[in-house]
C-alpha cells in the first residue's frame, strides 16, 4: 500500500542525540580527542573571562563549532550558525541539545575574537598532540617543513600609495582603475583593506597577489602537523619560520633531521640548522650555483627517505585550501590569519586520527 505524504509533527521527541549518531561515525573519535584537549585548556579559558557578569558562549563549544566549519567547508560563520540550528549531527558535536537556542552569528563572532587574545589555536594544537595515544604516532627525530601562499581578503584596487597620491578610481561602487605602467611595490604601497597583506608572486610568470604565507612543520612518521604559523609574505619568511618551528624540537639530546625543498638550500639557513644540532635534509639547488649541502649529507639513506616523505606536507596544504576554506582568507589582519591557519592544521590532524588510531600497525 502506498504511504501517505502527510507529515504530522510530534510534540515530544524521546530519542537522544547520542543515539542518532552511528557508533562508528568518525566524528565520535574526533569529538573524544577534541574534548580531552579542551579540558586540558580549562585554566587557559578561565584567564580569558571575567568571573562576574552574564555568561557567554562556552569556549569549548566555540572551538568545536569552528572545527565543523573546517570539516564541512562552510564558507562563513553565519552559515555555520544556521547549519547548527537544523543539523542534529552538528548539535551533537558542538554539545547543544535539541531544544537549546543557537547563538546569533554576531554574538558568535565577538566571542570567537576573544580566543585570539589567549593564542588558543596554537595551544589547542599542542594539547591534541600531547595526548598519550596521539603522541605515540609522532616521530621525535625526523621532520619536514614547507610554506604555502594564501591569498588575502583584499582587492588589488585597495593596494594604494602610502603617501596618498595616485589616481582615484572611477565613479560607482566598484569604479574602474587602470594600473598599467604604474610601479607598485610593498615599500611604496599598502592595502587599505588589509595593511598586513603583501604583494607577492608565487614564481616567474605568475601574477602578483596580496597574500600571506602559512608555514607548517610535519613529523615524518605519519605526516601529522606538529607546528604551524602564518606570516607576512616575503622571500625570507619560509626560512625564518622554519627556524622558529624547529626550535622547540632541537632541544632534544639526539640529533634530528629537517627536510625541505630547494628554497631552503641556502648557506645561512643550513648553518643555522647545524648550530642547533639539526641535520639539513633539504633538496639541492645547484642551478647556476653551488648547493649548501654536499655528499657528506646526501650519501646517507635517510636523506633519500626525507626527500620522498617531505612532499606529504603538501597534502595538508591541499586539504586546507580545498576543504577548510584557506584558498582565500576569510579574515583580515595577521593575528586572525594566523589563528585560522593554525586551527585548519589542527583540523587536518583530527580528521586523520580516526584511521591512524584504528590501524593496529
Amino acid at each position: 500500500m502506498r504511504g501517505s505524504d502527510q507529515g504530522n509533527g510530534s510534540l515530544f521527541s524521546y530519542v537522544d542525540l547520542e543515539q542518532r549518531v552511528r557508533p562508528n561515525h568518525p566524528l565520535r573519535v574526533i569529538r573524544e580527542i577534541a574534548n580531552a584537549s579542551l579540558r586540558a585548556l580549562s585554566a587557559e579559558f578561565d584567564a580569558l573571562y571575567s568571573p562576574f557578569g552574564r555568561e557567554s558562549i562556552p569556549p569549548e563549544r566555540l572551538v568545536r563549532a569552528l572545527l565543523l566549519q573546517a570539516f564541512y567547508s562552510i564558507r562563513s560563520e553565519r552559515q555555520l550558525v544556521e547549519r547548527i540550528e537544523y543539523d542534529l549531527l552538528f548539535r551533537w558535536f558542538v554539545g547543544l541539545g535539541i531544544d537549546e537556542v543557537v547563538w546569533d552569528a554576531t554574538t558568535f563572532t565577538k566571542n570567537r575574537d576573544r580566543l585570539l587574545d589567549g593564542d588558543v589555536a596554537a595551544k589547542f594544537l599542542s594539547a591534541v598532540l600531547s595526548q598519550t595515544r596521539v603522541k605515540r604516532l609522532l616521530s621525535s627525530e625526523h621532520f619536514s617543513v614547507d610554506g604555502t601562499l594564501i591569498e588575502a581578503w583584499a582587492s588589488p584596487k585597495s593596494f594604494k600609495p602610502k603617501d596618498g597620491s595616485g589616481t582615484p578610481p572611477g565613479p560607482g561602487r566598484n569604479g574602474e582603475q587602470d594600473f598599467h605602467g604604474e610601479r607598485r611595490t610593498n615599500d611604496t604601497h599598502a592595502s587599505s583593506t588589509d595593511p598586513d597583506a603583501r604583494l607577492y608572486r608565487k614564481g616567474r610568470g605568475k601574477e602578483a597577489k596580496l597574500s600571506f604565507m602559512g608555514h607548517a612543520l610535519m613529523e615524518n612518521r605519519n605526516g601529522l602537523i606538529v607546528g604551524a604559523v602564518a606570516t607576512r609574505a616575503s622571500g625570507h619568511a619560509e626560512r625564518l619560520a622554519a627556524l622558529a618551528l624547529i626550535e622547540p624540537h632541537a632541544e632534544c639530546p639526539q640529533s634530528i633531521t629537517l627536510g625541505g625543498d630547494k628554497n631552503y638550500d641556502t648557506k645561512d639557513f643550513v648553518m643555522e640548522l647545524r648550530e642547533r644540532a639539526v641535520t639539513p635534509h633539504v633538496a639541492q639547488n645547484d642551478t647556476n650555483r653551488r648547493s649548501a649541502i654536499d655528499g657528506r649529507t646526501t650519501r646517507h639513506p635517510g636523506y633519500a627517505v626525507s626527500m620522498r616523505i617531505r612532499k606529504r606536507i603538501e597534502e595538508a596544504f591541499g586539504w586546507a585550501k580545498t576543504v577548510a576554506g584557506l584558498r582565500k582568507m576569510r579574515h583580515r589582519g595577521l593575528p586572525k590569519v594566523d589563528w585560522q591557519f593554525t586551527l585548519a592544521m589542527t583540523a587536518y590532524n583530527l580528521i586523520r586520527l580516526p584511521k591512524l588510531l584504528a590501524d593496529p600497525a
